[in-house]
């Protein structure tokens, strides 16, 4: 689908590589996309064009994804609130682990929310992909053990992005090194697994039902 901002199905995300995770993921069981994914630049960014991102003319839906970071009830919150503010009726008290879809009413578009990783922890894209790392990886617990050993003095993140540093040290190691979404293109994460399916269902169900 062209990248146009007025399109009538948009997943709003909040950078590059959420950008190129999702694309990725979608591309291994489809052709092409049938909704733009629109990179916000940031959570503060994302959240402040809910509003007029749900009254675009001819939309039919919505998708959010957004990281659920340390506190997921907060983050819940923040997004809730501001679909509610909207005018979107039917908005759930909290995330459900399959992932949210409201459907339309009045003038407004069905909305979907994926909370990252997985609708019911704490953490952030990183957590959502490092669970597509094949199981038994030999790379995975040697790029665990160089993060750990890295001294906290000197250490240039917190501890809360331990997952992330990893994810990176490991995908540096593949043999052509690159962001999370190249290693899915190029076969390295496995994204047949549960969690990879939960989500692949939801924008289904998001942007497969429009009408």
């Amino acid at each position: 689908m062209s990248n146009d901002p007025d399109s009538p199905q948009v997943l709003l995300v909040e950078g590059q590589d959420d950008r190129h995770v999702v694309l990725q993921l979608y591309l291994r069981t489809h052709e092409d996309t049938d909704f733009i994914i629109s990179d916000k630049g940031g959570i503060t960014p994302l959240l402040d064009s809910i509003s007029s991102e749900v009254k675009v003319a001819g939309r039919r839906a919505l998708g959010i994804v957004l990281d659920a970071d340390e506190h997921i009830t907060d983050r819940w919150t923040c997004v809730a609130s501001r679909l509610k503010e909207a005018g979107v009726i039917g908005v759930p008290d909290g995330p459900e682990p399959e992932g949210v879809c409201i459907e339309a009413s009045a003038r407004l578009p069905r909305v979907g929310i994926w909370v990252m990783p997985d609708n019911e922890s704490a953490g952030e894209l990183e957590h959502f992909v490092r669970r597509m790392v094949p199981e038994g990886d030999p790379v995975w617990p040697l790029s665990e053990s160089y993060i750990a050993g890295i001294p906290p003095d000197v250490r240039p993140f917190s501890d809360n992005k331990i997952c992330r540093a990893t994810v990176y040290a490991w995908t540096a190691t593949r043999e052509q090194p690159g962001r999370m979404g190249a290693a899915i293109k190029a076969g390295y994460l496995e994204t047949d697994g549960a969690l990879a399916a939960r989500f692949l269902g939801w924008l289904q169900r998001l942007f497969g039902e429009s009408d």
